[in-house]
């Protein structure tokens, strides 16, 4: 009767093994010949780069110091390093050879010219909201490319998920393909800036918390994440930003990666900031009005915060322009030695360029963002003020931005946490951070390791 049993089971998992396969095997689409540019209209072909801005292509599809489009980009996971691909037009180790059909695929089903599932890191369950116009432009502007030959780099992953065939079931649990269907009880504005958002923008790829299987939770849609090695803040209604974001805010931050009340844009978002910056303004104002709407008004009781936290600022400026007398105090009064103390390190390093308020509006340069009006001092972790003390501020080669230096070379660990911890009890009302001397060192070791 065991034997019996057991052989049962033996067949019923082999059965099961061969459902599986036969859902998940897909059949490879022809190769072509690459197209010729003559092919393709001018202007599709420039809509296809403003939306390649928009998806931000560039930024996964390069490696460090490489070609534009050439694949190479280490995207580290919970589950190994996964390989941004080459996505020139060249015939050998790009998409030269891919049909529009075997690119619709890819985007809207994560399969591969040759029948392979692609790692979700590639955002197909967003891109399958792509109109199939807007896929035709994109296929049109990454074909008109400058051919690169450069072999994509093997992706490194943790066994058993180096065979693609399991990446099917996860489709089967999180994959849905029912297309962006627009709300017809908003304006045509705001449905575009969903589109976008929830499409080729892949917003929350970033911005919303993922479970054990790295997708997205979307009971908490918006609601915060992580992107290489950075907190990305929640666009919804949990925004922890001191100053409320408006439509008119996000717009000039989006396009310029700085608005007089809000932090300037860092990390992964400054490549965002970057490409957007070259979209025609009516898409971005669309994207802003969305998450606008997302976010949800400010109740009376966090205006009123606001304003005073602005008002605050101001005040700041209108004094002799240096450390607050309240500052100066707390530097003096403290116990601690003068190279562990927030206050002293604070008064001596930072203050000269956070103590006032004014620049021009919506600008990427002039003087530092009052502290008192940072998103990243009230995140519900450190990490990103981390980073940014360690590795400074520098805008992209040949682009105008904000510059702060790094301190990874003057400051230690004890420091920097220090200065940190300061920085989050003086500047916001909120909870100290409880992980900060960790966070210090796992940033430090990701600083140290980074490619130059």
């Amino acid at each position: 009767m065991a034997r019996r049993i057991i052989l049962g089971l033996l067949l019923v998992l082999c059965v099961l093994s061969a459902v599986f396969v036969a859902f998940a095997w897909r059949t490879a689409i022809a190769p072509v010949e690459p197209p010729a540019r003559s092919t393709f209209d001018t202007a599709l072909i420039a809509r296809g780069a403003s939306l390649a801005a928009i998806g931000d292509c560039v930024s996964c599809h390069t490696a460090p110091e490489g070609k534009p489009y050439a694949g190479g980009f280490p995207l580290h996971t919970q589950f190994g390093t996964i390989y941004g691909t080459n996505i020139t037009p060249d015939a050998e180790t790009g998409i030269g050879r891919w049909t529009l059909p075997a690119f619709r695929r890819a985007m809207h089903e994560g399969v591969d010219r040759e029948g392979r599932h692609l790692y979700p890191a590639f955002p197909y369950d967003h891109f399958t909201n792509v109109s199939d116009d807007d896929l035709q432009a994109l296929y049109a502007f990454l074909m008109t490319r400058e051919p690169v030959r450069a072999e994509t780099p093997p992706n490194d992953l943790t066994f058993p998920l180096n065979f693609r065939m399991l990446i099917a079931g996860w489709k089967l649990l999180y994959l849905e393909s029912t297309g962006f269907r627009p709300d017809p009880a908003q304006s045509g504005d705001w449905n575009r800036g969903a589109y976008l958002v929830r499409g080729l923008g892949h917003c929350g790829a970033c911005h919303t918390p993922r479970n054990a299987l790295g997708a997205e939770k979307l009971d908490l849609d918006l609601g915060g994440g992580e992107a290489e090695g950075w907190h990305a803040p929640a666009l919804n209604a949990a925004t922890t930003a001191p100053i409320p974001w408006t439509a008119d805010a996000l717009l000039r931050y989006l396009r310029r990666g700085a608005d007089e009340t809000h932090d300037t844009a860092i990390g992964p978002m400054a490549a965002v900031v970057n490409n957007l910056s070259a979209v025609p303004e009516s898409e971005v104002r669309s994207i802003a009005t969305y998450i606008a709407s997302v976010m949800g008004p400010a109740d009376e009781q966090r205006q009123k915060r606001a304003s005073q936290i602005v008002a605050k600022a101001r005040g700041a400026n209108e004094a002799s322009g240096s450390v607050s007398e309240v500052q100066r105090q707390d530097a003096k009064k403290s116990d601690l030695a003068p190279q562990s103390n927030g206050a002293a390190i604070y008064a001596g390093s930072c203050a000269v360029c956070h103590v006032a308020l004014e620049r021009p509006a919506g600008s990427a340069s002039g003087n530092a963002l009052h502290l008192g009006l940072s998103t990243t001092l009230s995140l519900p972790t450190p990490v990103n003020l981390i980073r940014v003390i360690l590795q400074g501020i520098a805008p992209a080669d040949g682009e105008r931005g904000p510059i702060m230096p790094g301190y990874a070379g003057a400051f230690t660990d004890a420091q920097v946490g220090a200065l940190v911890s300061y920085l989050r009890a003086t500047y916001t009302d909120r909870p100290e951070w409880t992980d900060v001397d960790r966070q210090v060192r796992k940033a430090r070791q990701s600083f140290a390791e980074a490619p130059e």
